[in-house]
């Protein structure tokens, strides 16, 4: 059974979340760039079942959480990881876990070390690093950016798009997940479920970009709680040269890989994907419990 709860990010827009379980160590669920708080099959409630309580977020921007004027930056994603990690930890006297699949990692990534250290109790990266593969971001922000403006037919024509850029995902067995994904506007037609400001914050001058990516690495060099990098084994964005140096920048992280999962893991080989972190979760659970 999910509960429906609204959060405050750092600029006071409303964040909506879906919490799983009644009890137990906090683990916050941050989905990546264009996806929603229902990304992540059936993990949350597995992590519910393991004794814990799962909250997943729909980032700034996305879903039904609150479009904002103030920014889309990896800064500002951040900004709302502490936010909300502050307001679990009056709620449960603890501070969270974070799985963060991309974007949301990327965020986490921020939050904990460069923002406010301490927020967090562990980080699970999925399919993510500070250093990013340009061919693959690129191809994820053309898939974003398609049909971004002129919408769908139908929810239909919005799968038959998903299955042409994941032709390797098997298709789904109902579409009710895609439609929450996607709104539907006055025009009787179907767009994403996410500020078109978001993507057109995704465009950046090489400059800025180095900027950023050294922030990122910055504050992974500061992480000093407990960090979990998942890879796809199929990514598009992370490669092994990205993981190897990854592992040098937090020496003390953990790796593992999700066989003939891309970049999105967990919607991809979510059974995999979720077999794969319980041991990390509950490593940190039982360290807290002590």
């Amino acid at each position: 059974m999910t509960q429906q709860r609204v959060f405050l990010g750092a600029d006071k827009n409303r964040l909506m979340a879906d919490a799983y379980g009644e009890e137990g160590v906090p683990v916050l669920l941050l989905h990546g760039g264009g996806q929603t708080r229902h990304s992540w099959g059936g993990t949350a409630q597995h992590i519910a079942d393991a004794g814990m309580r799962a909250y997943c977020l729909d980032q700034r921007g996305h879903s039904d959480s609150e479009w904002v004027e103030t920014g889309y930056s990896f800064h500002d994603f951040g900004r709302d990881v502490v936010a909300v990690a502050r307001q679990i930890q009056e709620e449960t006297g603890q501070a969270p876990i974070a799985i963060g699949a991309s974007l949301g990692g990327l965020a986490s990534i921020m939050a904990e070390g460069a923002l406010s250290p301490g927020s967090l109790s562990g980080i699970i990266l999925v399919d993510i690093t500070p250093r990013l593969d340009k061919g693959g971001v690129n191809k994820v922000i053309s898939f974003m950016a398609r049909n971004a403006s002129e919408g769908f037919e139908s929810v239909e024509d919005a799968a038959a798009v998903i299955a042409e850029y994941l032709p390797h995902r098997p298709p789904p067995k109902s579409l009710k997940g895609l439609a929450k994904n996607l709104r539907m506007k006055s025009d009787g037609r179907f767009y994403w479920h996410w500020d078109p400001k978001f993507i057109d914050q995704r465009h950046l001058d090489d400059r800025h970009a180095a900027a950023m990516q050294n922030a990122l690495e910055d504050a992974a060099r500061k992480l000093a709680l407990p960090v979990l990098l998942v890879r796809g084994g199929s990514s598009e964005l992370v490669n092994e040269a990205h993981v190897d140096e990854f592992m040098q920048m937090v020496p003390h992280a953990e790796f593992t890989e999700v066989k003939a999962a891309g970049h999105m893991v967990a919607g991809d080989k979510n059974d995999m994907f979720t077999s794969s972190i319980m041991p990390f979760l509950s490593s940190i659970r039982m360290s807290l419990d002590a």
